[in-house]
């Protein structure tokens, strides 16, 4: 048996977060790990000899942004960034020869869609000067615990009653109805959508436009980041940090159950046969039904808390599929050569059509794709002159099987030969992750869905992952959730790990001296307590 304070439970960016945070307090902290390699989903590796692929997420605008990753300083740790010439483009239609893009510059943007529709540069800059002024409140009051406190003061005080409110009907919207009323022409319309499709969020419902509006702002501000070397290098970066200020990681035994005695979690079981007992507490970087419906005794679990998970929803499942070319993409659109990410597949209208497929269960004929240019954003991830990509796109919920997955990875390469005459010619290698490989991967990859569970409404905020469940803390004491399935939700940022970590700090405080190796920028975190 192992006596520590506190053990983690996966290995995934939260549970790395976790790790260190606990760690820098000075506790003594195991990494459980049931993956032979940690990261979770930030893993890459040489499907093709020569070409690195990221295996599930591949950008990481969150990440350099997330106040949780930031206090790890993980470029003392050996991380490395590197961006694309251009963040993003979005191609109108299969025959678009000048598809619209974000450049570095937010002059250069501007003036672009200013060429493309008159009023829509000034547009943009107008939006991208709001952004600079309320980035910081805004990004603190999405990462924070809910309810969070300081973010919204500080944009309340900043923008006062009238404007506070406005920005918060603005961050409500509908992504067709934010770029309806942001600018004139489609262009412009289509660099906020694309970005909204991350999340699995209809175009017209409400609370689709704050995923569009961050994600082009923040491909504005700095672009889309990659890890250099691939994404296993931020994770890499991460263990190294978790394990300088004193975590153990214990990798290829999944934890099988928690246990509880008195209403407390004081330990896990491995499949292997190893207790870990926890002093202090137990962070679980699993998805919530994975947490209370398989790892905790059933006589642990509250009546209501069932019942209500009963209730919760994945995500729509992902289709990945990675490539080696030999050369780089002849794109129709010389505009999307430069481009880390590429949006391809639908404009405005047919994003609707697309998302009404997957609603109503049909894979769809001409998916909506995102592309990654992996090697334009990262020279080392492939030879000179080569390019390493992917694409990825979803099928409607409760389709996982392998045969539809083949079908709608074949209709990937139709929307790509089309885009880029050629594509498949210089194609010297082609992986297919099926959503059935995706969860194998990683178990909180049920299904194939990437979030942790849907990103709607009605399960976000005090909603996530059930209704009064937003915050770390369980029903049991000393067991907390700190992964994508708790609020804020899907994304490489860190925060539901951070979250989990302070709340068990607030419970028990550091463990000594703080660890001498923690950063200044950790040790003023948690020296600050739990945020309220």
């Amino acid at each position: 048996m192992n006596n520590v304070d506190a053990v983690v439970i996966g290995s995934g960016p939260n549970g790395l977060v976790a790790a260190a945070t606990l760690a820098d307090a000075g506790w003594d902290v195991a990494v459980v790990e049931a993956q032979p390699t940690p990261g979770g989903a930030v893993r890459s590796a040489e499907l093709v000899p020569g070409y690195t692929s990221d295996l599930f997420s591949a950008f990481y605008p969150l990440s350099v942004v997330s106040p949780a990753l930031r206090g790890l300083e993980l470029e003392s740790h050996g991380l490395r960034w590197t961006r694309a010439p251009s963040a993003l483009g979005h191609a109108r239609s299969a025959t678009d020869e000048d598809a619209p893009v974000i450049h570095p510059e937010p002059a250069d943007t501007a003036a672009d869609l200013e060429r493309r529709q008159p009023g829509d540069g000034d547009a943009w800059s107008a939006l991208v000067e709001r952004w600079y002024d309320i980035k910081e409140p805004l990004l603190n009051t999405l990462f924070s615990p809910f309810p969070p406190v300081r973010g919204p003061s500080r944009l309340l005080r900043q923008l006062g009653t009238g404007d506070a409110l406005r920005l918060a009907r603005f961050l409500l919207l509908p992504a067709r109805r934010m770029g309806h009323e942001l600018f004139r022409g489609e262009d412009a319309r289509l660099l906020l959508l694309g970005n909204a499709m991350h999340a699995d969020i209809p175009p017209d419902a409400p609370g689709s436009g704050v995923m569009g509006y961050l994600l082009t702002m923040l491909a504005q501000d700095g672009g889309y980041p990659v890890p250099v070397g691939g994404a296993g290098e931020l994770s890499a970066a991460m263990v190294r940090r978790a394990e300088y200020s004193g975590a153990q990681f214990h990798y290829g035994d999944a934890v099988t159950g928690i246990e509880v005695r008195s209403g407390r979690a004081v330990g896990v079981r491995t499949a292997s046969g190893i207790r870990y007992a926890a002093g202090r507490a137990v962070i679980a970087d699993v998805s919530a039904p994975a947490l209370y419906g398989s790892l905790l005794p059933s006589d642990a679990v509250p009546a209501r808390v069932r019942a209500d998970l009963e209730h919760f929803e994945w995500d729509t499942p992902v289709l990945k599929v990675n490539y080696a070319l030999s050369q780089t993409i002849p794109w129709r659109s010389p505009s999307l050569s430069g481009a880390g990410t590429v949006h391809l597949g639908a404009d405005s209208n047919g994003l609707v059509r697309w998302m009404a497929d997957l609603t109503t269960g049909t894979i769809p004929t001409s998916p909506f794709l995102l592309f990654g240019q992996m090697t334009t954003s990262d020279p080392s991830r492939s030879p000179r002159g080569t390019e390493s990509a992917w694409a990825y796109t979803h099928l409607p919920r409760g389709i996982t099987d392998d045969s539809s997955a083949d079908l709608l990875a074949s209709r990937v390469d139709d929307v790509l030969e089309a885009h880029a005459p050629g594509f498949m010619d210089r194609m010297v290698g082609r992986v297919v992750q099926r959503p059935s490989d995706l969860e194998a991967a990683d178990a909180n990859l049920v299904g194939g869905a990437v979030n942790g569970g849907t990103a709607q409404l009605h399960q976000q905020l005090i909603f996530r992952p059930g209704p009064g469940m937003s915050r770390s803390e369980t029903p049991i004491r000393g067991l907390y959730l700190g992964s994508a399935s708790a609020h804020p939700g899907g994304g490489v940022h860190g925060a539901s790990g951070l979250n989990a970590a302070r709340a068990a700090l607030g419970e028990h405080g550091p463990r000594g001296w703080l660890r001498r190796r923690a950063s200044s920028a950790v040790m003023d975190l948690l020296s600050k307590g739990p945020i309220p």
